[in-house]
């Protein structure tokens, strides 16, 4: 019987051998080893109150978003297999004015997560598909499909309201930007970068690809913002909290700069908004009507997708126009 041994990754010394680069194992043993020494200094702080509360508060909110995550994702990945952007090509119209309302509609369809809907757009332009249309699709996908808006359900309880409003504005931010690129036509810089391998990928690859990078990136960035919505509840002063939230313009502009830099994934940021209990219900609408629409690691994809000229202009737009129709639409239905 024949053996094989893995190697771990190596590189070359300034004597022209090669030692070994340490893998996730050896980083494993060195984290634990760090965690174990430092027990003695470390263990009476994380007994103390507030990091007991803190805690407490980041555990709700993971626990509590985990599944509907889950579901998201693994719907995403479905959805993506059986009704892919050959599907979406195929049934928007010709005309991109009646285009761009056709594809804020499939956004119900065919959802996925903000950063899976950056390469589809991308393929959507390559196959001829107009720049407004698919960016029409890149902003209502990951807001107003049915697993964004049942997570949103469960996380406002009694407040059906706050789904519908949601709705609303993401679907309105999707449509007045899609119009807005029209109107732009040629004098929108858009560059297309190469086509990726995963684009030719068969349905089972696609399936468990999209997955895996939807499960992976979003779990991250729901960990993050779920400390940083736990340390605004357990660490900032109360004082400092109301007089941000009680003031209306200041409140907005708060949650949609959190929203902006945290990048949650739009299957789980309305656990977080709802854990901001000090804001009103106009502000959290904003947090989770921007969030999906554009955020720092948005801004970074469209960038390598579609060039800087392009994310100069797209980028403050679609942050102007999520805001202003979150507003609008929190101060009519909220």
């Amino acid at each position: 019987m024949t053996t094989t041994t893995t190697r771990s990754p190596s590189t070359t010394d300034a004597t022209g051998r090669r030692r070994p680069r340490p893998g996730q194992l050896e980083l494993v043993a060195v984290a634990l080893l760090v965690a174990l020494g430092s027990a003695p200094v470390v263990g009476p702080l994380l007994d103390r109150p507030e990091v007991v509360t803190w805690s407490t508060v980041f555990l709700a909110i993971v626990v509590q978003s985990t599944p509907f995550l889950v579901l998201g994702v693994l719907l995403s990945a479905a959805i993506s297999v059986l009704l892919s952007e050959r599907v979406l090509a195929r049934v928007v119209p010709k005309r991109p004015v009646l285009g761009v309302p056709v594809a804020g509609v499939a956004g119900l369809g065919l959802p996925g997560c903000e950063c899976a809907a950056v390469p589809i757009a991308g393929s959507l332009m390559r196959r001829g598909i107009a720049p407004a249309v698919a960016l029409t699709f890149l902003l209502a996908a990951p807001a107003v499909n049915p697993a964004v808006l049942v997570s949103t359900a469960v996380a406002f309880p009694g407040q059906p309201e706050m789904v519908l409003a949601r709705f609303i504005a993401s679907l309105t931010t999707a449509l007045v930007v899609g119009w807005w690129c029209l109107s732009r036509g040629s004098r929108l810089p858009i560059v297309l970068r190469a086509r990726s391998l995963q684009d030719e990928a068969g349905a089972r690859e696609r399936f468990v690809g999209t997955a895996r990078h939807d499960f992976v990136h979003a779990a991250g960035f729901l960990v993050l913002g779920a400390m940083l919505a736990a340390a605004v509840n357990t660490f900032v002063p109360r004082s400092i909290v109301d007089t941000v939230a009680g003031q209306a313009v200041l409140g907005v502009l708060t949650l949609a700069a959190f929203a902006f830099v945290v990048a949650l994934c739009s299957e789980s940021d309305a656990f977080v908004a709802a854990s901001l209990t000090a804001f009103s219900d106009t502000a959290k609408l904003v947090f989770l009507v921007v969030g999906p629409a554009m955020d720092v690691k948005l801004a970074a994809m469209e960038i390598g997708a579609f060039g800087s000229a392009f994310a100069r202009q797209f980028v403050p737009v679609v942050v102007g126009t999520a805001v202003l129709s979150a507003v609008a639409t929190g101060w009519w239905l909220l």
